[in-house]
Parts: C-alpha cells; structure tokens; sequence
C-alpha cells in the first residue's frame, strides 16, 4: 500500500513540475521496476527491445514520411478543387467541398493537424469570402481536421495495434464505416446550416478537369487498402508503397517538389519520430512488466464484479476517455491506457478491435475540447483567432461526434461488418 501511495505521489509531484510524457513514463517504469519488480533496471531496456521487435512499428515512420510529403506537395490543393467542382449544385456547396477536402485528404495524410493546416489555408478564405460565417468555417475546419485520426492510414489505430497486439489491417478496416459515419453528419449538418446559399450550375468540363488533376492523390487510399485486403502486401508494407507512390506523384507527375523541400520534409519526420519513439519503447517495457505482474488480469477480477452489463462498462470508460481527452493527447493516451482498458472490455465481451474504434473516436473528440485541445490550438494560430471563438465554433460539431460516438460504442456492426 505504501508503495502504491508513493507511485502516486511520485507522478504528482512530476505533474506538479511539468515534466513531459518521457520522463514521467521513464521514472514510473524505474520505480516499477525496482519497487514491485526484481530491481534490475537493465530489464526495462530489454523488455523494450523484445517488445519493440515488431515489424508493423515499421509503418509508423512510413506513414509520417508518406503524409508530411504530400501535405508539402500539390495533392491538398488539387483534391480542394476536384471536391468544390463536385458539390458546386448542391445548395451550401463550399461548405461540402470543406468536409469533403478534409475527409479525403485525412484518407491522404492519415494526420488531423496535417489536414487541418494543409486544407484551412485554402479553404478558408475561400468560405469567408463566399459569404459563410466565421463561426461555421472555424468549426467546419477544426472538426473535420480530426478525421485523420479515424480514417486509415491512422497512426493511433497503429499505436493501438501494437500496445494490444490487435490486427492493424482489421482496425484499418474497422476505421472506415465510423469514418463514413462522422463524415455524413458533417455534411448534413453543412447544409442544413448553410441551406440559404444557392447552388451553382454543373460544368462538367471543370468536374473532369478537376478529376485530372486530382485523380492520383484519390488513389492513394485506394492502394494501401486496396493492397492490404487483396493480399498484395501488409499493413507494414503498404507503408512503404505510401512512401514510394507519394515521392512518384509529388516529384515526378506534379513536380512541384524538389530536392530542398524534400530534405525539409525529411528532417521534420525526423524531429518528429525522436520525441515519439523514446515514449513508445518506454511504454512498451512498462506494458511488458503489468502483463508479467498480472496486472491486467487483477483489474479484470476486481471490475468484473462492478459492472453489471457492457453498456454501462462502455458509458463509464466513454465518459472517461472524454474527460481525459480534454488534457492528454491522443498518442501518449494510447500508450498508457489501451493495455490496461483492452483486457476490461474483452470481460465484458467487446471485439478488441471493436474497442480500438471506440477509444479512437473517444480521444478524437479531444482534439476539439478545451483546455488542451490540439486543433483547437492549432486553429488560433493558423488563423489568428481567440481561442475562445474557436471553442464556441466548434460547439455543433462537437455534438455531431458525440452522436456519432453513441452510434460507434452501441453499434459494433459499423466497425465489424467489413471484417465478417
């Protein structure tokens, strides 16, 4: 009990300093290690390479290499004109082309911050200049930004699939019916709300044009799931092919990135890939040491008793995941979390693949809450607005994905029927 208390007081005092998610996760693992474990802290090194020797981490530098090139290139501009050219008859159409742009450029980049950025800096000036409130255009952009973080190729889903050893190409698959769904709601809403601006006439001239140019950044979702469920290659490998094919289009049939923006995209990556790893190695050797302690397993007998049906299991950690997603990003939430909630939702008979979906969207609506909400941030920034006015805007939005959360938590055939 003492030691319990300790631990805690120990990530207290760590919060209470501001220390980042490294060395909070460092100093837990030590003192695991060395308080409940045999005190050899050269294992958690070990336990971290035996862990991490597995091909699908592979894919994670792979897909952030894939999708920083082609937010760089010329695919986000060309896919924004194919998607205005497609929704110009429908009434409130730029306000479509908006989510549009953002879902399909997500299926692109695989990134919500990537999207936001790379599709808000057209399109928004292009909404206010139309005529469309700010307050619809900030919210617009922040929330369909998040669906990067649901559609396939998603890093999370990844991060997910490694801390649970779940299937990435199921969770890939399982990722696109909530994706769908999220994006139906935001187009629905878009023009209900926007329903007053007049739709345009057809021109089919522009619609092929547009397609010309855009069809090969539409591909590109197309090849990584099309190759993984025929057979063609892995979820790893498919990384790879993201790689190859993004560098093809951006270097050799748009031609709009050189050997200097491509060193550039290349150091990014790197940047980014040496605060995520250390994090994830540690987590790993942490995750090695609960399962070797029976941890999970003495939480499974100590909830079971507790919860008397999945339902009120899933509106408990529903309710949780939320309110932790309000000030832990998504990521360092997987990394801690999704080893410890998996085995509680497989007692209470929920798929592991099913609750991967579910604890992704739950942690993608984070992006949109305050305090810490990263697109939230992002928007002030790119757009020179008060953080306030964006949480305001995004407000709608935020209840679309709530019910799109209900309908992902109580409907496991939107997520599995793919997988049957």
């Amino acid at each position: 009990m003492l030691a319990t208390l300790g631990l805690v007081a120990t990530v207290l005092v760590l919060l209470a300093l501001r220390q980042n998610l490294l060395v909070i996760l460092g100093v837990v693992t030590a003192y695991a290690y060395v308080v409940f474990g045999d005190g050899m802290l050269g294992n958690i090194v070990v336990d971290a390479w035996d862990a991490a020797n597995r091909e699908v981490l592979l894919s994670i530098p792979l897909y952030i290499l894939a999708g920083n090139i082609m937010s760089r290139g010329a695919m986000a501009p060309r896919l924004i004109r194919l998607m205005r050219a497609v929704s110009a008859p429908v009434p409130g159409g730029l306000a479509i082309a908006t989510v549009l742009s953002c879902a399909i450029f997500a299926a692109v980049s695989g990134s919500g911050t990537v999207t936001l950025l790379a599709v808000g800096s057209v399109m928004y000036p292009a909404l206010l200049e139309a005529g469309y409130s700010r307050s619809f255009s900030l919210g617009a952009l922040c929330a369909a930004g998040t669906l990067g973080i649901i559609v396939p190729p998603s890093i999370p889903l990844i991060l997910y699939g490694v801390m649970t050893q779940t299937s990435v190409a199921d969770l890939f698959l399982a990722g696109v019916g909530p994706a769908l769904l999220l994006t139906a709601l935001m187009i629905t809403y878009a023009i209900v709300a926007n329903r007053r601006f007049r739709a345009g006439a057809f021109n089919g001239a522009e619609v092929w044009r547009a397609f010309r140019q855009g069809v090969w950044a539409l591909f590109m979702p197309l090849l990584i799931l099309g190759g993984i469920y025929s057979g063609y290659f892995t979820a790893t490998e498919s990384a790879a092919v993201a790689v190859v094919y993004a560098l093809f289009v951006e270097t050799v049939i748009y031609r709009e990135m050189g050997l200097r923006e491509l060193y550039d995209v290349v150091g990014q990556t790197t940047k980014l890939l040496g605060s995520l790893f250390p994090v994830l190695m540690i987590a790993l050797s942490l995750n090695v040491f609960l399962t070797y302690q029976q941890v999970p397993e003495m939480l499974v007998a100590a909830m079971s008793g507790r919860m008397d049906s999945p339902v009120a299991f899933l509106l408990g950690i529903n309710l949780f995941l939320l309110v932790l997603g309000c000030v832990m990003d998504i990521g360092s939430a997987i990394l801690i979390l999704a080893p410890i909630l998996q085995p509680l939702a497989a007692a209470q008979g929920i798929d592991p693949v099913h609750f991967g979906i579910i604890m992704v969207v739950n942690l993608e609506i984070g992006y949109l809450t305050p305090p810490l909400g990263l697109n939230l941030i992002v928007a002030m920034t790119a757009f020179r607005e008060s953080f306030w006015t964006i949480c305001r805007a995004v407000v709608p939005f935020l209840c679309l994905m709530l019910a799109g959360l209900v309908t992902v938590s109580l409907w496991p055939g939107l997520s599995l029927a793919l997988l049957r």
